[in-house]
């Protein structure tokens, strides 16, 4: 799947979700597919968390 498929695929899912729970519903879905993403980057190889967590707690530059 290419990424700009995916990115209409996730947009089309947040227009549902906006119109059918409103607002609050959108947001709450925006926050658990970001999550989704980061974990399936992560669970492919593409992601260290170690890393991630050090430059965010500035252990580390994210350079």
């Amino acid at each position: 799947m290419t990424p700009v498929v995916a990115g209409a695929a996730g947009g089309a899912v947040l227009a549902l979700a906006a119109l059918a729970f409103g607002f609050w519903g959108f947001l709450l879905m925006a926050i658990f597919m970001g999550i989704g993403a980061v974990l399936g980057r992560a669970a492919e190889g593409r992601l260290d968390l170690g890393a991630v967590l050090d430059a965010l707690l500035g252990r580390r530059s994210s350079s």
